[in-house]
């Protein structure tokens, strides 16, 4: 009995969706910009068709910055890909599509949410790397906790 090739391939990476808000313009660029930043990240997956190991990840990540309790902007950028998973176990998709793929994605996504902001007239945004592998394991002690 053979073992399946494990297939690990990118398809496709695009942006879903991308937005920047920056409701108190342009009073707020009167002020001194000593920004308060919050960061909201998610990450979703679905099979797209499962038989064929086509799946699609999505990992939303919004950027929210106060200056003086103001909105400065609301960066939410949606980073998509479509890979192709197959010969892997249930639990090792699991991971790839929790942890693997976000790790492809998040880069792009600092990346946009970076140039967003600068058009928006911001200083530079540069977000933190993610450890996808901690908070997938976190996600999975969560559910353990919560089956209890």
């Amino acid at each position: 009995m053979s073992e399946q090739q494990q297939i690990f391939q990118i398809q496709k990476i695009y942006i879903k969706n991308a937005s920047l808000e920056s409701p108190n313009t342009p009073g707020i660029f009167t002020h001194e910009f000593q920004p308060a930043l919050e960061v909201d990240l998610n990450v979703a997956s679905e099979a797209l068709d499962a038989e064929n190991g086509v799946y699609h990840v999505v990992v939303r990540v919004t950027a929210t910055t106060k200056v003086e309790n103001e909105v400065a902007f609301l960066c939410e950028v949606e980073q998509a890909g479509i890979f192709t998973l197959q010969g892997f176990s249930e639990e090792d998709l699991a991971y790839l599509l929790g942890a693997q793929c976000p790790n492809v994605l998040f880069p792009y996504a600092r990346e946009a949410i970076s140039d967003l902001v600068t058009r928006g007239g911001f200083p530079q945004l540069l977000l933190e790397p993610v450890n996808f592998d901690a908070m997938y394991a976190s996600h999975l002690q969560e559910q353990a906790q919560a089956a209890q």
